[in-house]
């Protein structure tokens, strides 16, 4: 039976009864005081609409989310949802704009709408005691052959000039955390890893630059060489992170074909929420689709505040 036969894919009550049961885990509440006090539905409203005794005010369990004041029905944002969550190198605006019915502007927009709720804020450290993380950089960017002319660089590029830098930690057996940097040096990196990088840990990187000083910080620091074609010895390797890179960069090369700087943190965001919540840590599409929903409290994204869709062509 396919997923997609589930009432919440297709019926509007469900569906709101389904968002419920994932934003409000211990019953409703208001959005506005909080409180959980006679909450009670308005007779003859809306489907969903409650009524807060305390404060009086109406909202619905979109209110305070990146689903407020959309036009787009709900189980509709669950099919969405699930989509993205479950097409390992993502899925375009253009395909889910057929996919769903709704025109390439709506399709665009809710995807930065979910990858605004995928999106990790959590400032716990990866790693730790007897973990191994890994650390590099890549670059995300077409060739200046296959670029139009006028926006073809006058002189040849060298290494990555031109191209976005994206710099990803991960925790081998864990989750992975990426980032748009300007430059790969310590200056950039050192801060980054003082956020994300549990000092006790394991710590494993190729011999790119940005990493040494910072490397002598924790409870052990190996590096490979590429350079003379080393890729693994013993349990020294960037393995790990480097096919997080793969799939980034089959996802955007197949997939959405171009990604502006302006948007390429939240497709990271996309990619690093898939890989922390994959399959081989026990998290299958459902489940994954669930926690990106559960990730929509709290946040709003306007179409002023994510621009207009062709930045971001796919």
């Amino acid at each position: 039976m396919s997923i997609f036969s589930a009432p919440h894919f297709h019926n509007e009550a469900a569906a709101i009864a389904r968002l419920e049961e994932i934003v409000w885990p211990e019953g409703p509440h208001c959005p506005r005081c909080g409180g959980f006090d006679r909450i009670t539905l308005v007779k003859g409203g809306r489907a969903g609409l409650r009524r807060c005794g305390p404060c009086k005010r109406e909202f619905t369990v979109t209110v305070g989310t990146v689903f407020e004041r959309s036009h787009v029905k709900l189980h509709l944002w669950f099919q969405a949802a699930h989509l993205m969550a479950s097409s390992k190198k993502g899925i375009s605006a253009h395909q889910l704009h057929r996919t769903l019915g709704v025109t390439y502007k709506t399709a665009w927009f809710m995807e930065h709408r979910l990858r605004e709720a995928m999106a990790n804020g959590s400032i716990i450290p990866l790693g730790g005691e007897g973990k191994t993380l890994e650390a590099d950089t890549t670059y995300i960017g077409g060739k200046e052959k296959n670029k139009h002319k006028v926006k073809r660089a006058e002189k040849p590029q060298i290494g990555g000039m031109g191209k976005q830098i994206v710099h990803t930690l991960v925790e081998r057996g864990g989750a992975a955390r990426s980032h748009h940097i300007p430059s790969i040096s310590g200056k950039t990196l050192r801060p980054i890893l003082n956020k994300h990088a549990h000092r006790a840990s394991h710590f494993m990187i190729d011999t790119a630059g940005g990493y040494y000083q910072v490397g002598k910080e924790f409870a052990s620091h190996s590096m490979v060489d590429h350079g003379i074609d080393e890729q693994v010895r013993g349990n020294v390797h960037s393995n790990t992170v480097e096919g997080c890179f793969s799939v980034l960069k089959r996802g955007i090369v197949g997939t959405f074909h171009h990604v502006s700087e302006q948007h390429l943190h939240r497709y990271l965001a996309e990619f690093d929420f898939r890989y922390s919540n994959r399959s081989a840590l026990g998290v299958g599409d459902e489940a994954r689709a669930d926690r990106a929903l559960r990730g929509i409290v709290g946040k709003r994204l306007t179409y002023r505040d994510s621009s207009v869709p062709g930045t971001a062509r796919e």
